[in-house]
Parts: C-alpha cells; structure tokens; sequence
C-alpha cells in the first residue's frame, strides 16, 4: 500500500490547489465546534445566563445539524458540491458574524442553529470534495481531511481563548472573517464537480436505516456521542478556568484527538480488529469520565486531556463502520447515520447542567459513563450485524468517490 504522507505525486503534500483551499476551510469549520468552549463562563456571564441556558448553543448547533443530515445530499446531488460549499459557508459567516452582536442568550443560540445548518451544509460536502479533486487517490484525501478534523479540533478553543480573553463577541467574528477567507479560496480554486447520476432524495438516510449494520452503529454512536459531547460542553464550567486556561486544556485535548485518530487508530484496528478497539476504547472513556467527575481538578484536568485519546480512537472506527457496513452508497449511509448520532450532541449539553441542578456535579459524569458503556454493549451484542458484508463491500466502496461525513 502507498504511503500516503510520501511527498511524490499524489501523496498527501502533493495536491492540488482545490483540495488544498477546501481542506483549509474545513479546518475552520471544525473550529466553529469547539470554539465557545474556553469562553462558555464569560457568555454567561456576559448575557446574565445559567450554564444550562448557554448550554444551548451546543444543543441548538447540533439539533439543527442533525436534521440538516437529510437536506444535504438532497442540495449537494441537485446544485452540486461546488455551490453546496459555498451556500454552507455563506450561511456560517452570516450567522457566526450575527452570533457576535447578540444582546441575549436567546439570539445567540438562536443564530448557533443557523451556523449549525451552514456548517451541516459545508462539512457533510467537503470529504465527497476532497476525494473527487486529489490527486493520486482517496486515501491521501480521506487522510487530509481527517487531519483537518483533528486540527481544526485543537485550534478552535485556542482560538475562542486567545480572542474570548479580550470579549467573548470577538471568536464569533473571527471565525465569520476566516470563513469569508474560505469562501474565496473555494470560488477561485474549486471548479465545479460533476453531480451524481442519482439525485438523494430526503427519505434516503432514513431507509438506509433499516440496514441491521448501519442502525446499530448508529446506535452505538448516539451513546457514544452523548459522552463525547458531555466532556465538550460540561466540562469547561467544571473546570471554572481563565479563557486561555481551558483553552490551553482543551488545545491539547484535540491534539490527542488528532494524533489518535489520524495516527495510532489505523494502527490499533490492524492489530486487534476494529471492534475490539472500539469496544475497550468505549470502556476505557468511561473509566476517564468516572474518574473526572469524581477526582480533584488536577485530576479533572488530566483526564479531560486524556478524553481525547479515546475521542480520536472511537471517531475513526465509527466513521469506517458508517461508511463500510451497509451496501447504501457512502453518502446516504453517512448521512442516515450522522441523523441519528448528532440527536445525542445535542441532548448532551442540554442534560448534562440539568441533571447537575437536580442532582450534583458528579452524576452528569456517571451518566456519561454509563452511555459509553451502553455504546460498548450495543459494539458487543450487535457484532454480527456490524461486521456483515463489511469485507465484501470494502472494494466497493473503495471505488466510489461519493464519500460524506461529518466530524466524525
């Protein structure tokens, strides 16, 4: 197998000018998830809100991104990647731009739920992007733009930090600048690509469900995400650190992310079999929520870093079992899947600040521990359905450049 990090024609350095401005664009677009996160505290106290109101503008971002999952494809197959890009990017700079002069929580979420629509709209498209402009491939591209997800990740709560330091406003307008960038590096390197043979209709994820395959990673995935999304949104107000303190955390929170996904999962899935892996890294994260909920803030803080490595692991393995269980072509499968599991990282932050109210600080924790280990049970009763027709719909799908999904 080619090394696709070697620097010759087709590696993942040598590309052209198109995957290249798309990457870039993609990287901030995963920036915009994790770019409220240092600053969370400071818009709560800044529009007099509970962290349960401010909360929300996870909920709202993924609940719009979540149904939004059905439109894409249906957008993309008629008008075309090229202008689906921009229509997303459009919609990120309007309301990212519109989130940063909000005088209440309520607008503020309010325009979080168009931003999550422009970038459901932008990031679903980009990898299917990719793939169909680089050079030498899809393995160099799928690479590219996994690494993409990963930094884009890392930087995003640098970036809330270093400009939520000066106003929390600030983050919303620099990401609003930075895609407009996007947008006119696409319009001038991106040519328009051709559109699918078959158009997508909306009903089309939702019967890719009735795949045995594809429904139980799903299900695995919306537990898992209910875990992820509890340490993203709930655990900055635990932590009740300065902007670039928790920036800096969640900075090598993603760094982790990345390097673990990119890196060391491939490596683990050849060794040991994906569902293995998935299944003990799922056991694993749960451990680490227990242990955050319950330690010191020392202890808090190193395991909510740590959270990143089994982050990365499940991101990977559950993104190939999307998109290579089920004989659904690659982006009604992403998209069937990525509707269900986004329902759960927009329950999370919600919850999670309830369940506090009612309860105490720790109980968010152990019910997020107990999410992964539902989402480890489903990996372990449902193993036969994950694994069937895997193997002979690797080539397949090998060959297809429709590829579409979303933050893993």
């Amino acid at each position: 197998m080619a090394d696709p990090f070697d620097a010759g024609a087709g590696g993942i350095l040598r590309q052209p000018k198109a995957v290249w401005a798309t990457a870039g664009a993609s990287v901030v677009a995963f920036m915009g998830i994790g770019l409220v996160d240092p600053i969370l505290p400071s818009i709560a106290q800044g529009l007099d809100a509970t962290a349960s109101q401010v909360s929300l503008l996870f909920t709202s971002y993924f609940l719009i991104t979540a149904v939004a999952m059905l439109l894409t494809g249906f957008v993309s197959s008629r008008i075309g990647g090229r202008r689906t890009l921009l229509l997303g990017l459009t919609f990120v700079v309007v309301f990212a731009g519109l989130a940063g002069t909000s005088g209440s929580v309520g607008e503020l979420v309010g325009f979080r739920a168009g931003w999550g629509l422009g970038n459901a709209l932008f990031v679903s498209t980009a990898l299917a992007v990719i793939v169909g402009a680089a050079a030498g491939g899809s393995a160099a591209a799928i690479l590219l733009y996994e690494s993409a997800l990963g930094l884009g990740m890392a930087c995003g709560p640098l970036l809330g930090a270093v400009l939520g330091n000066v106003s929390w406003r600030y983050p919303f307008f620099g990401t609003a600048t930075l895609m407009a960038i996007g947008f006119l590096c696409i319009t001038a390197f991106l040519k328009e690509q051709p559109k699918p043979a078959r158009k997508t209709s909306l009903l089309d994820p939702i019967r890719a469900l009735g795949h045995g395959g594809l429904a139980s990673a799903a299900a695995s995935a919306f537990f898992y995400n209910y875990t992820f999304f509890t340490v993203l949104a709930f655990t900055p107000f635990v932590l009740n650190m300065t902007p670039y303190k928790s920036g800096a955390v969640f900075f090598a929170w993603g760094l982790l992310l990345a390097v673990f996904s990119v890196v060391v999962a491939p490596r683990l899935q050849q060794r040991f079999g994906s569902l293995k892996v998935l299944g003990g890294s799922l056991v694993l994260l749960a451990v680490d929520v227990l242990v955050l909920g319950y330690g010191d803030h020392t202890t808090a803080v190193v395991c909510t870093i740590l959270s990143g490595a089994f982050i990365g692991v499940n991101n990977t393995v559950y993104t190939e079992l999307a998109l290579g269980v089920s004989d659904a072509p690659r982006p009604v499968a992403s998209a069937g899947y990525n509707f269900v599991r986004w329902f759960a990282a927009a329950a999370a932050p919600y919850f999670a600040p309830k369940i506090e109210e009612w309860t105490d600080i720790h109980v968010p924790f152990v019910v997020a521990a107990v999410t992964a280990l539902l989402g480890a049970l489903v990996v372990v009763v449902r193993r036969s359905a994950l694994t069937h027709e895997a193997e002979e719909l690797e080539t397949a799908h090998a060959a297809e450049d429709g590829v579409t999904v979303f933050a893993n």
